[in-house]
Order: C-alpha cells, then sequence, then structure tokens
C-alpha cells in the first residue's frame, strides 16, 4: 500500500435480491435493484445479515451483520489481451459520498462499462489461442486444471471438461 493507491478486494461483499433465493444468509445482505436516469444502476443494502431459521441450528446463532460491499460490478470487465481472464486493474476515483448516498450503495453506470469492455475487447486475440487452447499452458493459477482442460476441441465429449491435478 502507499499514498494514491485504492485496493478492493473481490473476495470481499455479498449480497442477494430475494429473500430465499441466492447467495448463502450467512454472508450476504439483503439489496434491491434500483433502475436510474442514463443507463445507470444501484443496489441498496435493505437488510443486514441476522439470524435465521433453517436446517442448521446454527443459523440462529449468527450475532454479525455486515457482509460488506459487494463492488465487483463497479469495474467493467477487462479481458486480457493475452490470456483472456478478467484484468482488475482499473483506475479510480475517490470523492465524498454525495448527499443521499447509503453504506452499501453500488451505483453502475452500464453504459460506460460496456463501452469499456468493448474497447479491452478490441485488444483480445480472439478464441481458441495458438494450438486450440483456451489459455496458454504456462498461465499460473491456484488450481490449475489438467492440460488436457485448456483445448477447445469440443469433440472429446466423453472427457470431464475439467480435470484437476492433485
Amino acid at each position: 500500500m502507499r499514498p494514491g493507491i485504492v485496493a478492493c478486494s473481490h473476495h470481499l461483499g455479498r449480497w442477494r435480491l430475494f429473500e430465499d433465493v441466492g447467495t448463502d444468509r450467512w454472508a450476504s445482505a439483503l439489496v434491491k435493484r434500483e433502475e436510474l436516469p442514463d443507463g445507470r444502476v444501484r443496489f441498496r443494502r435493505l437488510k443486514d445479515i441476522q439470524p435465521f431459521q433453517s436446517k442448521d441450528q446454527d443459523s440462529k446463532r449468527v450475532w454479525w451483520t455486515d457482509g460488506g460491499v459487494h463492488q465487483n460490478l463497479t469495474f467493467p470487465v477487462q479481458p486480457d489481451p493475452i490470456s483472456g481472464m478478467h484484468c482488475w486493474h482499473q483506475r479510480v476515483t475517490v470523492q465524498k459520498a454525495p448527499p443521499g448516498d447509503q453504506y452499501g450503495d453500488v451505483e453502475v453506470d452500464l453504459n460506460k462499462s460496456m463501452a469499456v469492455f468493448r474497447e479491452w475487447l478490441e485488444l483480445t486475440r480472439p478464441a481458441p489461442g495458438p494450438g486450440g487452447l483456451r489459455r496458454p499452458l504456462w498461465l499460473s493459477r491456484a488450481v490449475r486444471p489438467a492440460d488436457e482442460a485448456y483445448p477447445r476441441d469440443l469433440t472429446h465429449e466423453t472427457k470431464p471438461w475439467v480435470t484437476f491435478r492433485a
């Protein structure tokens, strides 16, 4: 970390749009989706995490309330020109919250987001890549699929789509 740098973990923050459907109630706040003018959309928190009834007796013992803020939607999809995977390096502007903003509000201009996606998409190579691969074999991943998962050859219908190395 250094001055001028903002870090947002895309792994933290969960929300759901419905009381009984969506991600688990253990770690997600209930939100509503609001359509705003000019192609913008906002997700506003309605209810924090709270105890709930389920087959698991521990669900009544939930004591935490905050599921964080799910900010992924605020970052346009930026496909890496080589791998095609999403890049998580965005330039952002940090400003004081305007009147009416509430904790957990996520507001996105979908038109601008799509424009950024299209710019980055122009930089990418069309699939499949060299050798018919979906991704380069040398690309490191936390849990790397076996080499057989990388070719984009749909004739191998009897093989599992993804197999993992031990």
